[in-house]
């Protein structure tokens, strides 16, 4: 919150992805899906990478985690497969 700059929006969509999937552990679709969407759209503006990281691989991860979740459902959050969860990780 103390960052001015634009890179607090990285920060942000980093943190939404993972709250989204917090939201998912706890069985709530609606707020994984919702926070996964807003991260993953935060995260666009610094494609490919930043400050050392692969924020497109991120993405790329994350839309497809997305993906499996719209797939499975409100009834079915709980069944998401864990270990496709991403980690951020640096460039290159």
């Amino acid at each position: 919150m103390g960052e001015s700059r634009r890179v607090r929006f990285l920060y942000q969509g980093i943190l939404q992805v993972g709250v989204g999937f917090y939201h998912q552990q706890n069985g709530n679709w609606r707020g994984a899906t919702g926070v996964l969407r807003s991260g993953i759209e935060r995260l666009h503006e610094f494609e490919p990478e930043a400050l050392g990281l692969d924020v497109a691989k991120l993405i790329r991860e994350s839309e497809r985690c997305l993906e499996e979740l719209e797939r499975l459902g409100r009834g079915r959050v709980r069944e998401f497969d864990a270990t496709l969860i991403p980690k951020v990780e640096p460039s290159g």
